[in-house]
């Protein structure tokens, strides 16, 4: 599926004799602007006039380049819901590697914000094989992603996949939602459910079994020094099992952080887990470590390569709509292999921008 089909399968949402500028073109550019770099409505529109030459060899543009003030309205009118199912149908189309590690975490989006209040909060769902975000959903507060975690689990398809969360997804009723997609779990366990909490560390207090038969993890990166140590107990009689039916392991991870420059100890941090798989601690240990990759892979490169904090949409759909505009901008530009050995996002981008046959082809377009 490419940009164009992409775009035609979203429905108009408007009235059709005010029609000026068809979907599939706003859509387009729209996409193609935003793979070059561009952050805002006018980019957009400056984007259309520099290339319309080249949007025209893919496009009709009846009545030429829209201008910024059509692109705003066009997405802040567009069914957000709509948008987000036919990303969901485009990333299954691309993802080809077998999904085990399902990551779900949340993003506020900063800018988007009215009386120095956020009014966008996007719960997704990332692939941690493929390195794509599979689905997302909007929440008012990040409260809420206790009610907006379960809509994301019943539009994925998650069996045999291992689904990780962090302790605001810790619910007996998420658990289960997991369960009943024939899917295991691993959920962050803090004093938000603290009764279980306290069971967990009444587990690995008592725990017989020395310290050496946890796995150990020794990783370096970001000026740091980290040392992993997973520890993995079967044994539930400090737990609730009729609360918790579908636990079957309790996971403690204890995360040592050292400064590389002064060689001294920085920090202690204990975390605790419960998961629904029976698995060795060494496999535990790296899917804990995995699921942060939705920080780094997709959150962080929303932010920093794709500005998306920086963003002051906040129209209507305008700011959901256009972050999953930013998704499928990253998707593109992540499963796009122009040379050998590994090529930057931020490299891909300038080479879109500055080559149409590198654009075209991170669009998933034929060169004409």
């Amino acid at each position: 599926m490419n940009i164009l089909d992409f775009a035609a399968n979203l429905p108009d949402h408007r009235q059709q004799f005010k029609i000026r500028h068809l979907s599939t073109d706003i859509i387009f550019i729209t996409v193609a602007a935003v793979i070059c770099g561009a952050e805002d409505w006018e980019d957009i529109e400056d984007f259309g006039h520099c290339k319309e030459k080249f949007f025209r060899n893919y496009l009709q543009l009846p009545n030429g380049i829209p201008s910024h003030d059509t692109f705003n309205r066009f997405f802040a009118n567009l069914d957000p819901d709509a948008m987000e199912t036919q990303f969901r149908i485009w990333v299954k189309d691309l993802c080809s590697e077998r999904t085990e590690l399902v990551a779900i975490d949340g993003k506020t989006l900063r800018g988007a914000k009215r009386a120095g209040k956020s009014l966008f909060h996007m719960v997704s769902a990332f692939c941690h094989a493929n390195g794509l975000s599979l689905a997302q959903v909007k929440t008012a507060e990040k409260s809420n992603e206790i009610t907006a975690i379960p809509e994301l689990l019943k539009v994925l398809e998650l069996e045999e996949c291992i689904v990780s969360i962090d302790a605001m997804g810790c619910q007996q009723e998420i658990a289960k939602a997991i369960v009943d997609k024939k899917a295991n779990f691993i959920l962050a366990v803090k004093n938000n459910q603290k009764e279980l909490f306290q069971g967990i560390e009444e587990t690995f207090r008592f725990e017989k079994k020395q310290d050496s038969s946890c796995a150990k993890d020794l990783d370096f990166g970001h000026g740091r020094i980290e040392n992993r140590t997973c520890c993995v107990s079967s044994n539930l009689e400090y737990i609730d099992t009729n609360k918790w039916p579908n636990v079957v392991s309790l996971i403690k991870v204890v995360s040592e952080r050292y400064d590389k420059t002064n060689q001294r100890q920085e920090e202690t941090a204990i975390r605790y887990y419960i998961s629904s798989l029976t698995t060795e601690n060494k496999r535990f240990n790296s899917l804990i470590r995995a699921h942060w990759a939705i920080e780094n892979n997709l959150h962080w490169m929303l932010d920093v390569t794709m500005g998306e904090d920086a963003s002051r949409k906040r129209a209507k759909n305008s700011p959901r709509n256009f972050s999953v505009i930013a998704k499928t901008v990253l998707t593109m530009v992540k499963k796009y292999k122009p040379l050998k050995g590994g090529t930057s996002i931020k490299r891909k981008r300038k080479m879109g921008g500055w080559s149409d046959e590198h654009l075209i082809a991170m669009m998933g377009m034929e060169p004409c």
